[in-house]
């Protein structure tokens, strides 16, 4: 029984023990091309007849944004995401003084390309809206 006991406990002993191996030369990193975030540039912009607007756009830095501002408006930010989802309204608030072909429109541009657009042709106060999840 006691040899029995001393086995057990021997073999116990033996397979809890920890071996580490401990390299003895630099590790060397494979060889390729280096992969850098690309950065795409997000511009929204709003452009008509209005004398002034109302802009609501969301940026991953400050949320959502509200300002009211004169025509044309650019607003932009830099991102290295792959996937965000961008949103921009704008509603007029006075109309231009002599105004006979009223327009207003907001778009949202990644990258130099048209990502959204909403355009309006009424006299009319109308909030455009353009929003969508964009990806590389």
């Amino acid at each position: 029984m006691r040899l029995a006991l001393a086995v057990v406990v021997a073999l116990s002993v033996a397979c809890t023990r920890t071996y580490v191996t401990v390299p003895t030369t630099p590790t060397t990193l494979p060889s390729g091309p280096v992969v850098a975030a690309t950065r795409a540039t997000i511009a929204f912009r709003a452009i008509g007849t209005p004398a002034s607007v109302r802009v609501r756009y969301s940026s991953p830095s400050d949320g959502l944004n509200q300002i009211v501002t004169t025509l044309p408006w650019t607003g932009s930010f830099d991102t290295t995401t792959d996937s965000l989802f961008l949103s921009l309204e704008g509603t007029p608030l006075s109309a231009g003084l002599f105004t006979s072909s009223p327009f207003f429109a907001i778009q949202i541009v990644v990258n130099g390309t048209l990502f959204r657009e909403a355009t309006s042709s009424s006299l009319l106060n109308e909030t455009l809206t353009a929003s969508g999840t964009w990806r590389r």
